[in-house]
Parts: C-alpha cells; structure tokens; sequence
C-alpha cells in the first residue's frame, strides 16, 4: 500500500520553497475546481509544481495501480518531472518511461505500480500495446507541452493512447506558448484557461550583435570572452554546426557542453547535469534546449544562427529573464544578414561584440563532476554522499557542489582543484555497504 501523502507546507519545506509563485497558486486552484484546465506560461517558471502539488492530494493511497498518466514530448522531460516527484517526498511511487531506455528497465519499475507514470507517448503507447499496466485506474492525464509533442509527431500516439483510457476524469495540458489549437482528439469541451504568458518576460534586453564576417565564429568568441562565467545558451540550428563552434571554442580555450537530438542519451543526461551543478557555464544547443529540459536560470541566450520563426525566437529567450529577473538576449548579425521581421520589429540595439559589458561579479569557482557507480537502488542518499566526501574525504563544505542522484548512480560537484584527490582518496570505498567507484564523469 502507498504511503500516505505530505502536507503541501511540508512538500514546499522539504523542496527548499519558501512560497508558490502567483501562477503555480493560480493553476493549483483551477486544478482543484475544474475538470479541464489549459495551463499557459513561460519556459522556466514551474509548471511542473505548479500540476503535481493539487494532482498528488487527488491520489488515493487505498489503489495500487497507475491513477495519472503525464505525458511528455523528450526524455529530459520525463526525467526532470520523476525527480522532481521525488523530491516532493510524496510517499508515493512515480517512474518516468521513453525510448532508448531499456524495456527491461521498464518492466521491472512497473512491475510495482507507480501512481504516477510519465513517459513519451510512444514509449507510453508501447506499453498499452502489450497491456504493461491497466489503465482502468487512471483519472488524470496530463499533457505537459503537448504542443510540443504534437510538433515532434507524437500524434498518433497521444490519439491512441487517449481513446484507450476509458475513465478519464481530469484532463490538464500546459505549453509555453499561446500559437496552439488543441486537437479534436485530445476531446476538452470547455477548458478552464490559466494564461501566465505575459509574465516574467518584461525584463528580457535584446541586443543585435554585429559581425564583420559572414562567418560569425570569430564575433562569437569575442562576445563570450566579453561577456564573462555567467551561465548561458549558444543556439543554432544544426547539430553539425554545433560541432564544428565546439572545435572553435575548444581552441579558444572556451568551456563548454553540448546538447542535441542525435547525442546518446547519457550524454544528454550528463551535458545537462554538468551544466546544472557548473562545471561550466556554457550550452551549445539546438532548439531541442529551448524548452521541456531542467536547467538553471540564465544569465543570456545567445542566437548564432537566426530563428526560422518567432515560436522558435520566443521559445529559446524563455530561457533568461524568467519571472521578471534580469537577462540578455544577443542575436548575431552578418552586416548584410537581414533579420526576420519579428527581430526587426522589436528596434533593439546594435554593438560590437567589444562593446559588450560584462555584467558578471569576479571569476566564478571552477567546479569538476564526478561519477559514483551507485544510486537509489542502493538507498543512498545525498546526506550519504555528503558525508563521505566531508567526513572520509576531508572536504570543506565549500568545496562540495550540487549533488544528482539516478537511479544507479550519482553525480557530484566538487572543486576543480580538490577533484584528483578525491577520486584518489574515495575511489573504491564503501558507501552505504556497496563498494562504489569514483571517477571523472
């Protein structure tokens, strides 16, 4: 039987929240009065809490079968909602599911029903298929992006799999932009709208960077180097581009990650957790970043290469100035490049990438990620590993940063120059009864 669920007080303590924003509280309340909810705001703002806390108090301990169905357009998606659902302290059971995981992984987690399952709809619609679950106790479904979903060709899937649930009784869909229809399929009749999209935004600065070449490389890596260590995305538009800027900057001694379709998925997972915990500061991405994936508040984005449309400009300066915080959005101009008009409209300013100020306070700590071969299967615990690197490895507090833990392994930030020695002095060592190995991730 499921663990009966926490107070939201104690969930908001235990996730380090001190209060809902004003969209999170506003969604909580429709969500609990309305049986169709449309939830619209920005990339980045907590859209995730914001359905999962009035969602977890519907959840009945009694029934140990799945009760809600999220549905997701990317892996990194479902990974960052499970985590999240996690971290709630719920007491409940949640597993995430999608393509290029295992299905043996898969069958094993379901195997003791979650209450929550999310998943891609393809991974999800498989699962239907061979009758993996019922699905007669599922009254929730959540459409989380589905716009997204729908663009990336999930359709007949998300039809499929939403003619096969008979009983549902609560239907909530989020995006992050309002250029949506919903679809026919999706069957809501008079959905209550919760519409944050003109918020958060007001801050956001757009500067037009000129270039004197039509290879802009060179502008770029003079406007990095300007701009400073603040956390930050490069767009561009094809992985094979992204390729060749990485080469650029490696020369240029410019750290960096990179993230886009086609990657392995543990690569995509560790380019995000790198990027999370700052062991560097800079995402060469595809638009696959410009939504849907975990990552912290941004200090700029920066669009190498122009946006074919203005959702795709929109989405990607989601990613800074969230909730009316401060950011920057640079665009890259060849002299005799044209901007599209939806960029043209918005008479921003032009500099040169020298004229660029950089707004970042001293140099930021340079931190190292390393890898430990065990995980919550294993039952450990971020206090597990603190106390191993603090009390074992000798490790000021100061020098620890943010500690991920999957499944079967954990990641952890330490300080690049105590790194080494503590690979050297913890590698091989018991942790939590399992002798565990510690590299460079």
């Amino acid at each position: 039987m499921q663990t009966a669920i926490k107070t939201q007080d104690e969930i908001l303590s235990k996730l380090q929240i001190e209060k809902l924003n004003p969209m999170q509280e506003a969604a909580g309340i429709a969500i609990e009065s309305h049986p169709e909810i449309v939830l619209l705001s920005p990339t980045g703002t907590g859209k995730t809490l914001a359905f999962l806390l009035p969602v977890i108090k519907q959840l009945d301990s009694s029934i140990e079968e799945v009760q809600v169905l999220i549905l997701v357009p990317s892996r990194e998606l479902a990974i960052q909602i499970e985590q999240v659902f996690r971290e709630m302290g719920t007491g409940f059971k949640a597993n995430a599911v999608y393509g290029g995981r295992h299905m043996s992984k898969d069958k094993m987690d379901l195997k003791h029903r979650p209450a929550v399952l999310i998943g891609t709809p393809g991974r999800i619609a498989d699962h239907m298929r061979r009758e993996t679950f019922p699905t007669e106790m599922i009254k929730t479904l959540i459409l989380d992006e589905f716009d997204k979903s729908l663009e990336v060709g999930f359709e007949s899937e998300m039809t499929e799999i939403v003619e096969s649930i008979e009983g549902i009784e609560k239907k909530i869909l989020t995006s992050a932009t309002n250029e949506i229809e919903i679809p026919k399929f999706i069957n809501v009749q008079k959905p209550q709208l919760v519409d944050f999209l003109s918020e958060g935004i007001s801050q956001l600065e757009v500067v037009t960077i000129l270039s004197e070449g039509k290879d802009k490389l060179a502008a770029l890596v003079e406007s990095l180097k300007a701009l400073g260590q603040q956390p930050g995305i490069v767009f561009c538009n094809f992985k094979d581009s992204i390729e060749r800027i990485s080469d650029y900057l490696n020369a240029n001694h410019i750290p960096h990650g990179v993230f886009y379709g086609g990657m392995e998925q543990k690569d995509r997972e560790r380019a995000l957790i790198k990027f999370r915990n700052g062991s560097y500061h800079l995402l060469l991405a595809t638009d696959l970043a410009a939504r849907g994936i975990d990552i912290p508040e941004l200090k700029f984005i920066i669009h190498y290469h122009l946006p074919n449309t203005a959702t795709e400009f929109t989405h990607r300066n989601g990613r800074t100035a969230r909730m009316n915080s401060e950011g920057s959005a640079y665009v890259i101009q060849w002299e005799k490049e044209e901007l599209p008009d939806f960029i043209q409209a918005l008479d921003t300013n032009q500099v040169r990438p020298y004229e660029l100020s950089n707004k970042a306070k001293g140099k930021s700590e340079a931190f190292h990620t390393l890898f430990i071969s065990g995980g919550r299967k294993d039952k450990i615990s971020k206090g597990d590993i603190v106390g191993l690197f603090l009390k074992q490895g000798k490790l000021e507090a100061k020098d620890l940063g943010t500690i991920e833990i999957k499944q079967d392994c954990a990641f952890v930030a330490v300080k690049a120059s105590q790194s080494k020695a503590m690979i050297e002095l913890l590698n091989n060592t018991k942790l939590k009864n399992k002798k565990v190995k510690i590299t460079m991730a």
